[in-house]
């Protein structure tokens, strides 16, 4: 997972979301509705932490913009 950083959250408006799922379809499945709502930096791959359940996706989130922009 990549580190947080103060750029990620600089201003209001601006997020970064941790999704963790059974498997890949579903963090894919999340980051697509969360990408309809508003702009995003997607991840393209999810991580595996050994020894822990599941995957995790970590994307940017950009209230401020439009979808798709």
């Amino acid at each position: 997972m990549r580190q947080i950083t103060d750029a990620h959250v600089a201003e209001p408006g601006l997020a970064v979301v941790e999704v963790a799922a059974a498997d890949d379809e579903t963090a894919f499945a999340i980051q697509e509705l969360l990408a309809a709502q508003c702009a995003i930096a997607a991840a393209d791959r999810t991580t595996r932490e050994p020894g822990e359940p599941g995957v995790r996706l970590c994307c940017s989130l950009d209230l401020r913009q439009e979808p798709g922009s």
